[in-house]
């Protein structure tokens, strides 16, 4: 039987507060790779894995045993938690998936294997800076079409994946409020990379990305306990990776895989989070659509302090909470270097 790939080279980030029972639906596809899982909310709290995976588990105790004074950085009493786990892993690369993501089917029937597609998008190149018509060139039963420069043929290194929900959408709370019912059943067989210049909201509960490309800029911000947001945490990764992806010649692929999304979260209790968010949005993608990073800026770490200045300078006179975040972002990339050495910025 042949090894699953990337064995020895990947680690699956799980945030939760609950039992994780969901496993035993991805045991054939998870049971190989190593788990981490960061537990939020009581630590005193036990969490209960099933037997037979492999994992290490961080509750908040943990995290500020580990981090000290710098542990202020990560979130507490919010999924943006799980990006300590992108901190502490020593894998070139991540697949994060929230717990109550299940198996999705194909329209076949069959069981989607969500972390392998995960992987064939991650190891082929994108192409953000000329948009391919028949989709993913790079997929079999597709290529280029007339017209696509042959310069620009071979692509750009993968560093995030970005996959997608069958059943309950990611929807904001004022959607989900006028739209309580819908669901989406449509699967579209089809791989995008994202063009240069384009930003896109990423959802973080069916994400992988290429840690050496693009780990230090995978912070989810200051959210949840004792923050004026919530639920932009993946978002604010997003904005801030694919800024730096595209200052860097790196591509972002979206579409499979699909996972089915089991759980609709309360929408009053949403927009109780968002409703900053929502206002302040539409300052932050202008902020973010007009960044230029100085070309001095070549590793993700030198882009992420840029941005972190500009963070302080432009979104500072919002609200004094992008004072904070600025801070915070300074304050995850020491973290990230002390704890990843050998990849700290020159």
């Amino acid at each position: 039987m042949a090894s699953p790939p990337l064995k020895n080279e990947l680690d699956i980030v799980i945030p939760t507060i609950r039992n994780l029972d969901f496993l035993e639906m991805w045991r054939p596809f998870f049971e190989p790779y190593h788990l981490i899982i960061v537990q939020d909310g009581d630590p005193s709290k036990t969490i209960k894995v099933p037997p037979g995976f492999d994992y290490e588990l961080y509750n908040r105790n943990d995290i500020n045993k580990l981090l000290g004074p710098r542990a202020s950085c990560i979130s507490f009493k919010d999924s943006a938690c799980r990006c300590f786990g992108y901190m502490v892993s020593k894998k070139k690369y991540i697949f994060t998936i929230d717990d109550d993501c299940f198996v999705a089917n194909d329209p076949t029937g069959a069981k989607i294997n969500a972390l392998e597609q995960h992987i064939k998008n991650l190891l082929c190149p994108s192409t953000p800076l000329f948009f391919n018509t028949l989709y993913d060139p790079f997929r079999e039963g597709a290529d280029f079409v007339r017209g696509y420069p042959f310069s620009l043929r071979e692509g750009v290194p993968t560093a995030i994946s970005h996959g997608l929900w069958l059943n309950i959408p990611d929807y904001d709370a004022p959607t989900q409020l006028v739209k309580p019912l819908e669901r989406n059943t449509r699967y579209v067989d089809t791989v995008l990379t994202i063009p240069k210049g384009t930003l896109f909201p990423m959802c973080g509960m069916n994400l992988a990305f290429d840690r050496d490309l693009i780990g230090p800029a995978m912070y989810f911000g200051l959210m949840g306990d004792g923050q004026p947001i919530g639920r932009y945490d993946d978002m604010w990764a997003g904005w801030c990776c694919k800024v730096i992806c595209d200052h860097l010649g790196l591509g972002i692929k979206t579409g499979l895989p699909y996972i089915y999304h089991s759980k609709a979260s309360n929408p009053f209790v949403n927009l109780r989070k968002e409703y900053k968010g929502i206002f302040w949005q539409e300052d932050i993608i202008p902020f973010f659509q007009n960044m230029v990073l100085p070309k001095e800026c070549t590793t993700v770490q030198k882009c992420y302090i840029e941005m972190s200045k500009q963070v302080k300078e432009k979104l500072g006179k919002i609200d004094p909470y992008f004072d904070k975040l600025a801070d915070a972002m300074v304050t995850w990339i020491e973290a990230w270097d002390e704890l990843n050495p050998a990849k700290a910025s020159s």
